[in-house]
């Protein structure tokens, strides 16, 4: 799935949206924000990486590993209409992006963003 520019959020106003009425997890390098909202046509994404996180360069390459593990774990999302924001914390342009990818995951299972997972039969 390649993120097409129409699925970046670019305002402000959605970013707030997402802050304020959204929920979100915390993990080791990232935190993960979404938002359910049916009124949406796709899943919206958005990537802040502050200063504290390193030099322009880092900064530069978090934003293409989150929007490469968008690209390679939304299509598995239960709901696909929601908005989805990832803050890049201090300490994670040191990090592999294996483990990058670890706490991604980790955290978008806490939200619930993959459904409820298979169960198994009962013996």
């Amino acid at each position: 799935m390649r993120l097409p520019r129409k699925s970046s959020m670019t305002r402000r106003a959605e970013f707030q949206r997402v802050k304020s009425t959204g929920r979100s997890k915390a993990g080791r390098f990232l935190i993960l924000s979404t938002l359910e909202d049916p009124a949406l046509d796709s899943l919206r994404t958005g990537f802040i990486t502050t200063k504290r996180c390193g030099k322009a360069h880092e900064r530069n390459l978090l934003r293409r590993r989150f929007r490469a593990l968008v690209q390679a774990h939304a299509p598995g999302f239960a709901v696909l209409h929601r908005y989805l924001v990832t803050i890049a914390r201090p300490g994670a342009a040191a990090a592999e992006f294996a483990e990058l990818e670890a706490d991604w995951l980790r955290q978008a299972r806490r939200l619930g963003l993959f459904g409820s997972p298979p169960s198994s039969p009962a013996k």
